[in-house]
């Protein structure tokens, strides 16, 4: 048996066996690893505090002070007024009525305290004297009626029981003249400094109560006391209102501001004047610079206490107010705010 050497054909039939090639699995540990790795450096980096805030603005609650029924508002939701400008008229007839009456009431009290100036009058002061002459002439008469009584009771001619008559009206008609005299004294003098205090504190009186009234119907109409928006309607027309009910309310939108209620904990540090920068979603999230300064506690629970059974202490809770450093005319209250809080 003889040996043979392979033909080429049989060379060419014989395939090549090359390694697998490694390439694509490591590739794929590369990956994981550098996921993991990147997922392990994520979870030990401390994660940003966004914290988020409102627009807030100085709300303006109108209430009436007097009573009656709504008769005009000319006003809408979301309308811009100006200081003093008409918001609500309140109809209210009796206290129109009553302000009729007062304006009466010191007419009269005027009337009356010219009278008390000017003094009694010329006839009245005559009256008085002819008064005092006729009181005279009685008591003369009865002086002369008493003396012949008596001559004639000495001599018997009559009766004591006639004397005693004419005693009587001697007397009577002395004290008519008496009196006479007095009226007449009065009438000259005229009133006295009291009763011109009294006639004067009356139109002061008079005067107090038109001004009362005159204020209370004023109120009747209400204005808008700034420049500012309405913001909510608490009263329709035809409605009855009364002192102190909220009429509308107003929002002043020139004094606007974001709000955010913090831990003290996240208030370290934080002083008035300090910046930072906020989003704010419904104006495109563009960012806004903003500057603190308002920084006020909360009020506290009712079961707050020093520390925990744990021995953790209970944190409270700041307000804070941060104004836009440059005005935004778009932002309104109740936007939301967030910023990237750094712990």
């Amino acid at each position: 048996m003889s040996d043979q050497a392979p033909t080429p054909a049989a060379n060419e039939a014989a395939p090549m066996v090359r390694p697998p090639s490694r390439a694509p699995a490591l590739i794929v540990v590369i990956t994981v690893a550098a996921i993991v790795g990147l997922s392990l450096w994520y979870l030990v980096q401390p994660q940003p505090l966004v914290i988020q805030g409102e627009a807030d603005a100085t709300r303006i609650d109108i209430a009436a002070r007097v009573d009656g029924r709504v008769g005009e508002r000319p006003v809408s939701r979301g309308q811009n007024v100006i200081a003093g400008e008409m918001l609500v008229t309140i109809d209210n007839p009796q206290l129109l009525t009553k302000l009729h009456e007062a304006e009466a009431a010191k007419a009269v009290a005027v009337a009356d305290l010219a009278r008390i100036l000017v003094g009694t009058r010329a006839e009245v002061i005559a009256e008085r004297k002819a008064a005092v002459s006729a009181a005279e002439a009685s008591v003369k008469l009865a002086q002369q009626t008493y003396d012949r009584t008596k001559q004639l009771t000495e001599r018997d001619f009559a009766s004591v029981q006639k004397l005693d008559e004419n005693t009587a009206s001697l007397d009577v008609a002395q004290r008519s003249l008496e009196q006479a005299k007095l009226a007449s004294e009065e009438a000259v003098a005229g009133y006295t400094a009291e009763e011109r205090g009294v006639a004067q504190a009356n139109v002061a009186k008079a005067d107090a109560a038109i001004a009362t009234l005159r204020a209370q119907v004023a109120e009747l109409t209400v204005t808008a006391p700034v420049a500012a928006q309405i913001y909510q309607i608490g009263s329709e027309l035809g409605e009855y209102v009364s002192p102190g009910v909220p009429l509308l309310s107003l929002v002043d939108l020139g004094d606007i501001w974001l709000r955010f209620d913090l831990r003290e904990d996240l208030v370290k540090g934080l002083k008035l004047g300090d910046r930072f920068e906020v989003r704010i979603p419904a104006l495109g999230d563009r960012p806004v610079n903003v500057e603190v300064r308002h920084i006020a506690t909360r009020g506290e629970y009712a079961g707050w206490r020093a520390t925990r059974a744990t021995g953790d202490f209970d944190l409270r809770t700041f307000e804070i107010r941060a104004y836009p450093v440059d005005k935004l005319a778009e932002l309104r209250p109740g936007m939301s705010a967030y910023a990237e809080w750094k712990r």
